[in-house]
């Protein structure tokens, strides 16, 4: 049986305390990093005319590159440690910011992207690259997560240099408290899905890229006429819940799913 190396108490009480946790041990080392960014091409290939590595959403269902990095038992007992013994994954996604790119992501909190109740949900961000503020390393906002979510405001492409058109309006909390996020290849941050945070451009030489990978609580529901696509793999324990549709574990090294993932900024929802 494989030995449980999970968070200290003193970790558990920080991410609870200030929603968010770096200064972990690596999951990767410098060469499986190497590794992972020798195929990393492999996955951008299966991209269409148009598309980024932003579209490269949930192709954890197709792709066993993806899938067995978000499985990796290293992580999995990190997340039980903040979820509790029953868990489910259902999304990743790339956030790849190329060397001087203008592109930012504002201030937000995934919950409110999401369509699913209640929020109990843990990002698991890994560093494909060495990450700080020189190259627009994310900032997160501690304690933001104990004020709930909050209403964002959509803006118009034209109208924010961001990926993300749903933000929160500036003086609806304090920038200057922001940490900064500095990783090491094969490292990973961990924060809540309340937590508001953000990064800015990269006018470095040096790329940014990150897998970003989300994990439940089994009580969590997604709203199948939002995301009509959503898919859980279990994790850990059992799901006594059953409340979402089960996904199929791929069987090929690369490839993309038939689908879009949608959240509810690009379903044009409203959330209250």
């Amino acid at each position: 049986m494989n030995e449980h190396h999970g968070l200290t108490e003193a970790q558990k009480a920080f991410y609870h305390e200030n929603g968010y946790l770096i200064g972990l041990p690596p999951i990767y080392t410098a060469q499986e990093m190497a590794g992972f960014n020798a195929e990393l091409p492999e996955l951008l290939k299966l991209l269409k005319p148009g598309e980024t590595s932003k579209d490269i959403r949930e192709w954890h269902e197709t792709s066993l590159y993806l899938y067995q990095i978000c499985m990796n038992r290293k992580i999995l007992d990190l997340v039980e440690d903040i979820l509790g013994p029953n868990f489910f994954m259902w999304a990743s996604g790339f956030f790849i910011k190329e060397p001087y790119s203008t592109s930012k992501v504002g201030w937000h909190q995934d919950a409110y992207y999401w369509p699913m109740k209640p929020q109990h949900s843990v990002t698991v961000w890994l560093a494909f690259d060495d990450v700080d503020e020189g190259n627009g390393g994310m900032k997160i906002i501690p304690g933001s997560h104990k004020g709930g979510v909050i209403k964002h405001q959509r803006k118009q492409s034209e109208q924010t240099d961001s990926v993300l058109t749903l933000e929160l309006e500036q003086g609806s909390f304090r920038e200057d408290t922001a940490v900064q996020f500095k990783l090491k290849a094969g490292e990973i941050s961990m924060h809540d899905d309340r937590a508001i945070h953000g990064s800015q451009a990269n006018p470095s030489p040096r790329r940014r890229a990150g897998l970003t990978v989300r994990y439940s609580g089994t009580e969590v529901k997604n709203d199948l006429a939002v995301n009509p696509n959503f898919k859980a793999y279990l994790c850990r324990g059992t799901d006594e819940y059953r409340n979402n549709p089960v996904g199929v574990v791929p069987t090929q090294r690369f490839g993309r799913p038939d689908f879009k993932a949608v959240s509810i900024e690009e379903a044009g929802a409203v959330k209250m």
